[in-house]
């Protein structure tokens, strides 16, 4: 499961692409988690726009990055969810805790420090 990092003064931007089930989880988690122990963002963002299938990690995902940030005193935005996957995050009370928005923007477009390849 490829993720591209992009920092943006004090935004974190992660663009997450392909599946995110229990095998893809780790990964992405890691990856991200680094990322964020590395820069300190204020405001870590979470596209999702170029996922295909999310299951219940996905919300694992989201809540894992959320405390990772809110420990640096950082917020979490979770951007572009497709329809089933934004309805699994509201029953799990995400939207509680974590902003979600959509927006058209890319990771070229997010500019910024770029971490390594896609992974």
């Amino acid at each position: 499961m490829p993720v591209q990092i992009a920092v943006d003064g004090r935004n974190l931007n992660a663009f997450l692409s392909g599946e995110i089930d229990h095998h893809t989880a780790p990964a992405l988690r890691e990856r991200i988690d680094r990322a964020i122990v590395e820069n300190k963002p204020q405001v870590l963002r979470l596209y999702f726009s170029a996922v295909s299938f999310m299951d219940s990690s996905g919300v694992g995902l989201v809540m894992g990055r959320y405390k990772q940030a809110a420990a640096f005193g950082g917020e979490t935005e979770v951007f572009d969810l497709k329809p089933p996957a934004e309805r699994i995050m509201k029953l799990s009370g995400l939207t509680r805790i974590v902003r979600f928005r959509k927006t058209p923007v890319t990771a070229q477009q997010a500019g910024g420090k770029h971490y390594g390849k896609n992974q």
